[in-house]
């Protein structure tokens, strides 16, 4: 009896081993099975993330468009509050899938109770704005030169990336003291619009430009809403689409300019930068008037990560895939970009040409730190007059007398040491 005992014990516990070893084997097996799709759903967003970036796509219409009232000069239209709806300034509203544009005006009267915000309506361009629904709200207040009526003539930039459409507007020479003119007429603004926008963006600062008697060439780029092959297009992010901006400069000194300045607004900064420093004629370059632009995509990205509430391992593979060559065939991209090299706080030593600032302190889209970092430590190249209340790339829609002033300042000090540099030369 005792040994049957003993025996049964004997095989209870191998049994009971065997059970254990098995449930450890399954409990090996789940455990990699959720690593597994731990590490698939991680890798999925990051790739998704890292597409969002990169690939362009179409703006959406998603601002509701409560009521429009009156007739001609003045109409008015009832919008939902919001932070850009909320904010003074002239801004459009584009509608009808962007065939419909409207110039709209100061607050009228906000109500709190209701989120809604009723605005001047300054004039309707094109579509018909009592049948809109819905909307899209932006800075970009000119949809053509003609909306400024001002001489204009559009020209085509021919690329290694295909013929880009731009437009030229020349200076006004009659508004020039005399002994600034030759200066100014051999000086060229080259105006480069944001990611997503269009080379309309740049208007803006054509009548201070004209004012200054300086050209003005604003342009389209590769991968851009005007200039896309298909699919395939995808955004460099600077690193890219500064070659379209070289060629934009090779078009002005064809056209008899001797120097230019450029403008660019958010990534159109970006692309400003990486002109200046690797273009062919990077010589040419006299200074950049930057608006909210990207001064290094790390912050930009990595912020656009927390708004999106997007975990820092996720947002740090999807930063990786945009820049290493494995990532190819995820991103579409055919050469990886090169965040490092578009990194201006780092790069600040390398920074040759005078610079004019403009960076709204509440951008919630391109932090303006960065931006603040690069003119403390290259004070003497950089200007940054503070902004606080314009959010991304609107400070002229704010405040336009303030911005034109601004750049007007910036401008004359560039034509005086250009006429002072000729002046040493002869």
């Amino acid at each position: 009896m005792a040994g049957n005992s003993t025996a049964q014990r004997s095989a209870d516990g191998e049994t009971a081993r065997r059970a254990g070893a098995k449930w450890a084997i399954l409990g090996i097996s789940v455990g990699a099975s959720v690593a597994a799709v731990l590490t698939a759903a991680t890798s999925g967003l990051a790739a998704f993330y890292a597409r969002q970036i990169v690939v362009p796509v179409g703006a959406t219409e998603e601002l509701e468009i409560l009521h429009v009232s009156g007739f001609d000069d003045e109409m008015t239209v009832l919008l939902p509050a919001d932070d850009e709806t909320t904010v003074n300034g002239v801004y459009s509203l584009w509608f009808d899938e962007g065939r419909g544009h409207a110039r709209i005006g100061n607050v009228i009267e906000y109500d709190p109770t209701s989120r809604t915000v009723l605005r001047e309506v300054l004039g309707v361009d094109s579509g018909d704005l009592r049948a809109a629904r819905i909307g899209r709200w932006n800075g970009t207040y000119y949809r053509n030169p003609q909306a400024l009526q001002v001489p204009s003539e559009d020209v085509v930039l021919h690329t290694d990336a295909g013929d880009l459409p731009a437009w030229y507007i020349p200076g006004d020479p009659s508004a020039v003291a005399a002994e600034d003119a030759e200066a100014t007429e051999k000086t060229w603004a080259i105006l480069i619009h944001g990611r997503g926008g269009t080379r309309a963006e740049g208007l803006r600062a054509v009548p201070t430009l004209r004012a200054a008697g300086i050209s003005s060439l604003s342009i389209s780029y590769r991968n851009d809403p005007e200039a896309r092959s298909g699919s395939s297009s995808r955004y460099g992010l600077g690193d890219t689409e500064w070659l379209d901006v070289d060629d934009a400069i090779e078009f002005a000194i064809s056209r008899g300019a001797e120097r230019v300045v450029l403008f660019g607004w958010s990534m159109g900064g970006a692309i400003a930068f990486q002109a200046a420093a690797r273009g062919r004629y990077k010589d040419r370059i006299s200074g950049m008037v930057l608006d909210a632009p990207v001064v290094d995509w790390f912050s930009v990205l990595d912020e656009q990560a927390r708004i999106n509430r997007l975990p820092t391992p996720i947002a740090r593979l999807a930063l990786e895939m945009i820049s290493q060559p494995w990532a190819r065939w995820i991103t579409g991209l055919e050469t990886p970009l090169d965040l490092n090299r578009m990194d201006w706080v780092t790069r600040a030593a390398e920074l040759r040409v005078p610079v004019l600032l403009i960076h709204s302190d509440d951008d919630d889209f391109v932090p303006s730190g960065p931006s603040h970092r690069l003119a403390t430590v290259r004070s003497d190249l950089v200007t940054m007059p503070r902004y606080d209340k314009a959010r991304h790339t609107k400070e002229w829609n704010v405040d336009a007398e303030r911005w034109s002033d601004d750049v007007r300042s910036f401008l004359q000090k560039i034509v005086v040491s250009d006429r002072e540099g000729s002046a040493s030369v002869r």
